[in-house]
């Protein structure tokens, strides 16, 4: 099973994430930000991942510190679980609708760092939640996890439905390239022979 778990706890957050690369979309989420724990479930649910966050932080101020924070946790874990790449597809896309939304998300497990995040969102706000946030989120992931993810709503009118197509397409994306090649043995899918 590839699994990792990781604590990383600063002046402003404290977090806990558990990962299971090869589970049932199992969940458990203690954030304080309820909109972030919805999205992450769509990664955890759509990628087949089991995700497990408990995370403190300076909420009083914002969310901004939690919610990237995170992203760099899980990104942390997603590195470790994932290991060598050895046997894996290595590329994710997804296409994922929600009503009058659709967005593409497309993965690399590259072992190099790159977001390109293309969302015009039509609020600021969905409910609380700053929508900034998301591309913070995504951001503190692909550094830590080192991948390339490219990001695109290609439509929407709702930004709640823009959003959730973007996680849900993620987590799709990554169930993809985690995914073992039949094809691929136990080699590393690069000409230079490691990610």
């Amino acid at each position: 099973m590839r699994t990792a778990e990781i604590v990383r706890n600063t002046k402003e957050t404290q977090i806990r994430v558990k990962l299971n690369l090869d589970g049932s979309g199992a969940a458990a989420f203690a954030t304080g930000v309820p909109f972030l724990d919805h999205m992450l479930d769509q990664i955890a649910r759509h990628g087949l991942i089991d995700i497990d966050v408990a995370a403190t932080g300076d909420l009083h101020i914002d969310a901004h510190h939690t919610v990237e924070d995170i992203g760099i946790t899980l990104g942390q874990a997603f590195a470790r679980a994932v290991g060598d790449k050895k046997g894996i597809r290595r590329y994710g896309h997804a296409y994922v609708p929600l009503d009058e939304a659709l967005s593409r998300v497309v993965v690399d497990l590259s072992g190099r760092p790159g977001l390109e995040f293309h969302v015009d969102f039509r609020r600021a706000m969905i409910g609380a939640f700053d929508v900034d946030l998301a591309h913070e989120f995504f951001q503190g992931f692909v550094n830590h996890a080192l991948v390339t993810v490219h990001v695109d709503n290609l439509r929407g009118q709702n930004a709640h439905h823009q959003c959730e197509t973007v996680f849900k397409a993620f987590g799709r994306a990554l169930r993809m390239a985690c995914e073992p090649d039949p094809r691929a043995g136990d080699t590393i899918p690069s000409t230079k022979g490691t990610l």
